[in-house]
């Protein structure tokens, strides 16, 4: 097991834009330290990536770099935090503001005027700029993340990648030296991710110095050093094509190492893959006998559990439109069957249609027109109880459905509401909280869980009515790559137990991975339904849809394979090795 901290990097320059030297912070009340003994310096311009588990220590690290601890959030703190040289000790976080700014991983709560000037301008107004100096600063801000000519529109009519680019604006107009960006794509949908990026490397681009919190390696791939944390420490700084070759190490600190790095690793090459293309060649060089890339990419043996159950549907859709109180229509000419055993994920741009289809099915809204069959019967005619025996849904956030006391009466709630006996409620708790790995935390309050935990905890109050269908909405959203993978391997047992899942994501390889049957929405529409290959094969559905293939699967494709996951790929090539 590796241990202690691993630099791989030059010495550091002078005048540094961030220094932290021996920082420490334990939140009040907390049993062990958030942050222990951290210490790093960035070179200005440059831009730092950060990555660990959830609790690694991350976003305390962040808050600690403009006062946010431990000016509002008290705490035992201890260390210095520099800016250009200059010590925080003592300054408040509105003295800071314009020194270093933040981009939070909740963009949606930094946005409240009502237009895009005024969001702007908020923050330069705090920070006691003249009238004059904000209004020649918005426009040039606005034009450097791509929104140049919104500045009378409301922010709540703006796409998920827009609003963060907005956010994004507002930090940038009061002209920090530094800009961290706490997760900034989360709740983002891969246009708007992709957006997103883009601006974050024409900032770098500028010159600007940046700090970016992501789970995922391949975004963080152009950074010039990566920080790698665990426990509070920082246990490895190191650049991209050193520290993302430590497969061992980034997943002992629970962070998913790029999966073209782990199929070059597996081919037996000692090295970092840029991008997809960058990975094709390092293949090559080693392996120059493999074929080009085919017209139509084969399975190479690799094939998809077909589901073949041919019973009646659990959920038929028929003509299904919909529009919200003096809206636009949200869902035009739905048609859809879901059958027993199936796992089908739902993907499509924030607005398209996905989360309201599924409170259509669930019985959260009501058809504008056409029916939503549950078992053969009329979803409008049916009682809660009998709904609930057939579909569960599982809210993005599970906040949004926890609210008892302790863990075990969370669980139990659905099942006495019912009426069920109490030993046949007892039976349920203890069968679910088991197959979700809680029954430790029976008598634990929900809200002091971990997220992952308190989204399976949702997963296990839906479970003990025993539906048929189980539909979650971005399950692992905001859960680090251990977590996710927990999460999934749940669904994926609970799917092998004869229960269909529809899975709504943005994630690419979460649909290559466990999907089988994807549902591709646009506009209130269904634009794709079908197999996972063929959608990941067909380009211009990709491109049309801004929903990008893996990377295994796209270098795949440059060898004739059609592989959805990196083990797939490997096996495929590995033969010729």
């Amino acid at each position: 097991m590796t241990t202690g901290r691993q630099t791989i990097v030059a010495g550091a320059k002078s005048a540094p834009a961030v220094s932290a030297e021996g920082l420490s912070f334990a939140y009040r009340g907390a049993e062990r330290r958030a942050l222990s003994g951290v210490s790093f310096a960035q070179a200005r311009g440059e831009m730092i990536g950060i990555v660990g588990a959830s609790g690694a220590g991350k976003s305390t690290l962040a808050k600690c770099l403009n006062r946010i601890i431990p000016e509002f959030e008290p705490g035992d703190f201890r260390g210095v935090v520099a800016i250009g040289g200059r010590p925080l000790d003592g300054k408040r976080v509105s003295e800071i503001a314009g020194t270093v700014g933040m981009v939070f991983q909740d963009f949606e709560a930094q946005l409240f005027s009502t237009n895009v000037a005024h969001e702007v301008a908020f923050a330069m107004e705090q920070a006691g700029i003249s009238r004059d100096e904000m209004n020649r600063r918005i426009g040039p801000a606005l034009e450097a993340v791509g929104l140049a000519g919104f500045e009378p529109r409301d922010p709540t009519t703006l796409s998920g990648g827009e609003k963060q680019r907005l956010a994004i604006a507002a930090v940038l107009a009061l002209g920090p030296e530094v800009i961290v960006m706490d997760e900034p794509t989360t709740d983002l949908d891969p246009e708007g991710k992709a957006e997103v990026f883009a601006l974050i490397r024409r900032l770098r681009e500028r010159g600007q110095s940046l700090i970016v919190i992501e789970h995922e390696t391949i975004e963080l791939r152009a950074c010039d050093r990566i920080l790698l944390m665990r426990d509070g420490e920082i246990v490895a700084d190191a650049p991209p094509e050193l520290l993302f070759t430590r497969l061992d190490l980034l997943e002992e600190c629970g962070v998913n190492p790029p999966d073209i790095n782990r199929v070059l690793a597996a081919l037996g090459i000692a090295a970092h893959a840029r991008d997809v293309g960058h990975a094709e060649a390092l293949i090559r060089g080693r392996l120059p006998g493999l074929a080009r890339e085919a017209a139509a990419p084969a399975v190479s043996g690799v094939s998809d559990p077909a589901v073949e159950d041919h019973s009646a549907p659990i959920v038929e859709i028929d003509g299904l439109n919909f529009s919200y109180p003096g809206g636009p229509r949200v869902l035009e000419s739905i048609q859809l069957a879901i059958r027993p055993g199936e796992f089908i994920a739902i993907i499509g741009q924030n607005g398209s249609g996905k989360t309201t289809l599924a409170k259509q099915i669930v019985g959260l809204l009501t058809p504008e027109s056409g029916r939503v069959m549950i078992g053969g019967r009329d979803r409008a005619l049916l009682r809660a109880t009998e709904a609930a025996h057939e579909v569960g849904y599982v809210f993005q956030n599970p906040d949004h459905q926890i609210f008892a006391a302790t863990v075990e009466d969370e669980v139990a709630f659905g099942p006495r509401n019912f009426g069920l006996a109490p030993d046949e409620v007892a039976r349920r708790c203890a069968e679910v909280l088991s197959a979700v790995n809680l029954e430790s935390e029976r008598a634990s309050d929900p809200f002091l869980l971990g997220k992952g935990e308190r989204q399976r905890l949702a997963v296990a109050s839906v479970l003990a009515l025993r539906p048929r269908l189980l539909i979650l909405d971005e399950p692992t959203t905001g859960l680090d790559y251990r977590e996710q993978r927990r999460m999934m391997r749940l669904v994926s047992e609970l799917n092998s137990a004869g229960i269909a899942i529809v899975m709504i994501t943005h994630t690419p390889w979460l649909v290559a991975a466990y999907a089988r049957r994807v549902i591709l929405m646009r506009r209130g529409r269904i634009l794709f339904d079908g197999g996972v290959r063929e959608f990941f094969a067909d380009d211009e559905l990709l491109r049309s849809s801004s929903f990008r293939a893996p990377e295994v699967t796209a270098l795949g494709r440059r060898f004739g394979v059609s592989a959805l996951t990196a083990e797939e790929l490997i096996n495929a090539l590995a033969k010729d090795c």
